[in-house]
């Protein structure tokens, strides 16, 4: 099951912490013409599937804003029966710069919400999350941090999105694929050909 956070709404469509959002938005899209794909609407979540692999994977936008993801991912995990080792979350990260990603297994929450809701609702930490940098506000700007990630990216991150995005899917397909240390190699050694930092 592939998880993307973020929060529901137009207002919140191209907002930093809707960036899990994208990715599954970009995911479905590459296989719009299956009929597979079509987010399916529920009072908590909608979602979608990945069925062009050896196995199918589930694509899940939680519906119940970002601080309650848990809510939503912990009901999926008992409808399909999918242990947490099963799962990917991506969501967006302040302490990696925008153009950057890291996959990672288990560990700490750094104060996201959304992983503390889903943590707390499956009772560990131990499944999977593609972390996507949005870089941190300078500090002399005096901007706050809820402000920040609920703002829209910026025109010239607008201009390389799409390039993160996809090279978060394809990152995405060697985990899938090819398993942890070479989704992790990839990933993690992601980089933008000029990359704007925050």
């Amino acid at each position: 099951m592939i998880v993307g956070l973020g929060n529901p709404g137009p207002e919140y469509k191209n907002t930093r912490h809707n960036i899990g959002f994208l990715v599954i938005d970009r995911l479905r899209k590459i296989k719009e013409n299956n009929s597979s794909s079509k987010f399916k609407q529920h009072s908590d979540y909608a979602i979608s599937q990945l069925d062009d692999l050896d196995k199918t994977c589930l694509l899940v936008k939680p519906l119940t804003y970002m601080n309650l993801s848990g809510r939503a991912v912990k009901k999926l995990t008992e409808t399909y029966n999918i242990p947490p080792n099963r799962i990917l979350v991506i969501h967006d990260d302040l302490d990696i710069p925008f153009g950057r990603m890291k996959l990672k297994y288990g560990g700490g929450l750094a104060g996201h919400r959304g992983l503390k809701s889903i943590a707390g609702s499956l009772g560990t930490r131990d499944f999977f999350r593609l972390r996507i940098g949005i870089g941190r506000p300078d500090p002399r700007e005096g901007i706050d941090i809820r402000e920040y990630v609920l703002s829209s990216f910026l025109n010239h991150e607008l201009q390389i999105l799409p390039i993160l995005i996809d090279g978060a899917i394809k990152g995405i397909y060697i985990f899938l694929d090819h398993g942890y240390e070479k989704g992790l190699n990839f990933i993690n050694g992601f980089r933008l050909a000029n990359p704007h930092t925050n």
